[in-house]
């Protein structure tokens, strides 16, 4: 059965793609990695996505994991969205244990932003809300030498950080990445400051004032980006 929607979804892919899709993509991304492009838009993905999500529930849980386990490893950057979708679709069945799995195709698959983004927004920040003991797992993520790991610890609470949770984390995990030099890393917490600034500005704002001189520029941008015009002026000078 798994074969059978692997070859469906791979044919639906093939079907869609577009050259100059693929070619203007891999333009887009500029770091570094080497991954593969059947060459369609994201709302097309999520159309392909969409005919294989009630399909999927008919399936054992093992089996979708299975199934995303080998989109994932294909590198295609249109299989690992399908993947993401259909993990992120399991829902009720989801278990504490599926962080172990989620985690470890971060760490061995996740090759550029997107593939990190779109795994961690929402399969895993729905797993950590799910499940808050997560919250110590995903902290441990900001020590790994995995540039995408430590992203990831970082947007996996975009979703929660938004509702206005676990600011303490948050912050926690901002300070262990602060002066991290990879730029994938800093917009990463960055965009998780953001996030929390939604429901917590005048927090944020006096987290970032109280670091701006050591917060790299690239993440204070990204952190200050939604705060009033005053605020965001106080924060960008160094006096």
């Amino acid at each position: 059965m798994t074969k059978m929607y692997l070859n469906l979804i791979r044919d639906d892919l093939k079907v869609a793609a577009d050259p100059a899709v693929a070619e203007s993509s891999k333009r887009f991304f500029k770091t570094g990695e080497h991954f593969l492009c059947y060459g369609l838009k994201s709302a097309e993905v999520n159309k392909i996505a969409r005919r294989y999500v009630a399909k999927a529930k008919e399936l054992p849980k093992s089996e979708v994991l299975a199934l995303c386990e080998t989109l994932w490893q294909s590198s295609y950057q249109e299989e690992t969205s399908i993947a993401c979708i259909l993990a992120g679709k399991l829902g009720n069945v989801s278990t504490l244990e599926d962080f172990d799995v989620y985690a470890d195709w971060v760490n061995r698959y996740v090759l550029n932003w997107a593939m990190c983004d779109t795994l961690c927004n929402h399969t895993i920040g729905n797993l950590v809300m799910k499940y808050p003991e997560l919250t110590k797992r995903l902290f441990d993520w900001t020590r790994s030498e995995n540039r995408w790991v430590k992203r990831g610890s970082a947007v996996t609470l975009i979703i929660p950080a938004r509702r206005g949770l676990y600011l303490p984390l948050v912050f926690r995990i901002a300070d262990a990445l602060l002066q991290d030099a990879d730029a994938m890393v800093q917009k990463g917490y960055g965009w998780m400051l953001k996030a929390a600034s939604e429901a917590h500005e005048e927090e944020v704002f006096d987290f970032v004032m109280e670091r701006r001189a050591i917060m790299p520029r690239t993440a204070l941008r990204y952190a200050i980006e939604k705060m009033p015009q005053e605020k965001r002026k106080l924060a960008m000078s160094r006096e």
